[in-house]
């Protein structure tokens, strides 16, 4: 038997784009004499689906359009498709009005339904406010091979696994009571870093625990501030991977279950696996390389699946702007990418030259707009108002808004989508303006540390670069010009002022950021780690006291634990508690 997996990009709410996406997989997958075709968690109408699924328009368009699919299908090929389907006792028993399911297609008809047993309500997941819970685990069968059906979060379960209780249910455990002879499961698990490796080791722990093969098929793509990395697999009896599907991009393999064997082979077939063992891995590796990945895809779909064809950004010669700069331009191509400089009075000449030198890197186009006029045009409005006040952060921060107006005009003219640069570090501390540098409709490395930053413009320097950059002939130098790199990190708002001035060293504040928000270690254990006590107290304070910054700004790429997104609902108005 042959199984195909659609590793599919859907775009939330395009029910009838998604379908074809299915229907082109099923046809490929008929092609490859596949007997059945599996695609993502909600393949149908796109994950996640948030509030769309509040609206009975959306469902019964959704349900029409499943029926469309059905009778379009290769009548001989089983297809699970992933959907919302109405509870049709929630009237009379109460509960959810909606079941995350999976539908068996085949012979142009809905032949069963499965759905989702466990429900998400950590960091971006919030599928308690919308689905029931199914009550049981369920399989098909084609010809002699019974196949149980799970749904993302199905898997992740495994008690011995994450070595605590649950309480919710372990439905691959309850499929090997019910005598399934094979696994498969529909998923979109968001990416972050690190995570494939652990998704991987973790079913190669169920599977040998129950010994039962397992097909995971993952979404790919950008929804909003999630990305989702594909990075599909199948693990066969032993708990060893025997196909791994590509990360960051969208993919199709057919795999082949042996009936007499009890066991899954990659396509090859025949107990030939389709890579050799050392393939099977994810690619591109750990670190800057999946990071970079991940952040150009999700500039790509942000983009693409918000109407857009272009971008603008501010050019500042600093190496947070660089590196949003290298990524839109591998994400959507030099030639859609507008850089602004924006100089002032206290901008240093390496600072615009550094910008235009990256500038002619990349290939993308730029504009010089000064802005000392109007900073004077400012202090001239102002005079009577802020008279025997001291020159301060008001003024410096006038600057910046004044960019963030100049870039919004921009934005608004020419219908290009503004890309906000701020980092992650500068994020969680406040070390932003609003309305100014914040301006933007998508924050691109706003879960990328100063550190990470760094690290990731050196390593597109040393040829680790994946997509279109540099461009051909490969460049004889580095993409982002050495100076960006090595000279001190500044605002430049006013004269010799540099990050440090303000905050510790990038290194020391990363490393307490990410004890604070990520591993959620108190003041006292970070200082008990070797930290300062009075700088720990003081950016545990800025990181409070941002919060209604962070509320206000643009969505932001996620690719952590724990992002300043849909997953961080901190209250604003609140005391410390420490």
């Amino acid at each position: 038997m042959k199984i195909a997996i659609a590793q599919l990009n859907p775009t939330i709410g395009d029910i009838f784009g998604n379908s074809n996406l299915i229907l082109e997989a099923a046809k490929k997958a008929e092609v490859e004499g596949a007997n059945l075709l599996l695609t993502p968690e909600l393949s149908l109408i796109g994950y996640p689906p948030r509030d769309l699924l509040i609206d009975p328009n959306f469902i019964a368009a959704a349900g029409a359009q499943l029926q469309q699919l059905a009778q379009a299908l290769p009548p001989k090929l089983a297809v699970i498709v992933g959907t919302a389907l109405p509870n049709a006792n929630a009237v009379q028993l109460g509960g959810k009005p909606l079941f995350n399911s999976a539908v068996l297609l085949q012979n142009g008809a809905v032949e069963k339904v499965f759905h989702k047993r466990l429900l998400p309500t950590y960091d971006v997941f919030d599928e308690d406010r919308y689905f029931e819970a199914g009550e049981n685990s369920n399989y098909f069968s084609i010809g002699e091979v019974k196949i149980g059906v799970t749904i993302c979060e199905d898997l992740w379960n495994n008690e011995e696994f994450w070595g605590k209780r649950s309480y919710a249910g372990d439905p691959v455990s309850d499929l090997e009571k019910l005598g399934v002879d094979l696994v498969v499961n529909l998923s979109a698990s968001p990416y972050c870093a690190g995570k494939r490796g652990v998704r991987s080791a973790m079913l190669q722990h169920s599977v040998i625990r129950c010994g039962i093969p397992i097909i995971y098929a993952n979404q790919v793509g950008g929804n909003d501030d999630i990305i989702f990395d594909g990075s599909s697999f199948a693990v066969n009896r032993k708990g060893d991977l025997i196909q791994v599907l590509a990360s960051f991009e969208t993919d199709f393999a057919v795999l082949e279950y042996d009936a007499a064997k009890q066991d899954l082979f990659g396509s090859g077939g025949n107990g030939q696996d389709a890579r050799s063992t050392t393939d099977l891995s994810f690619h591109p590796a750990e670190g800057d390389a999946e990071i970079w990945a991940a952040l150009v895809l999700g500039v790509r779909d942000y983009v693409r699946k918000c109407g857009f064809s272009k971008v603008v950004l501010g050019l500042s010669g600093g190496i947070d702007s660089a590196l949003v700069a290298a990524i839109a331009s591998c994400a959507i191509g030099p030639e859609n990418v507008l850089g602004v400089l924006m100089p002032s009075p206290y901008s240093s000449d390496h600072s615009v030259n550094d910008a235009l030198e990256l500038a002619r890197n990349l290939g993308i186009a730029i504009e010089l707009l000064p802005i000392g006029d109007l900073m004077k045009t400012y202090d001239r409005t102002l005079a009577d108002l802020f008279v025997n006040t001291t020159f301060g952060i008001a003024e410096e921060n006038i600057q910046s808004r004044i960019r963030g107006n100049l870039l919004m005009a921009i934005s608004n003219k020419f219908g290009h989508l503004l890309l906000s640069t701020g980092n992650k570090s500068e994020m969680a501390v406040g070390y932003c303006t609003l309305y100014g540098d914040m301006n933007g409709g998508l924050a691109v490395i706003s879960d990328v540390p100063k550190t990470r930053v760094y690290s990731l413009c050196r390593w597109l320097n040393s040829g680790g670069y994946v997509g279109a950059l540099p461009p051909s002939p490969p460049l004889e130098k580095e993409i982002i010009p050495v100076n960006i790199i090595t000279k001190a990190p500044s605002a430049e708002l006013k004269p010799g002022q540099i990050d440090r001035d303000s905050l510790p060293d990038y290194d020391v504040l990363d490393d307490i950021l990410q004890r604070s928000i990520e591993h959620h270690e108190s003041a006292q254990q970070i200082i008990a780690a070797g930290h300062d006590e009075t700088v720990v107290k003081r950016v545990v304070k800025l990181v409070r006291q941002a919060e209604f910054k962070r509320r206000q700004a643009a969505p932001g790429l996620k690719i952590s634990d724990r992002a300043f997104g849909t997953g961080w609902r901190m209250p604003i108005a609140k005391s410390s508690f420490y």
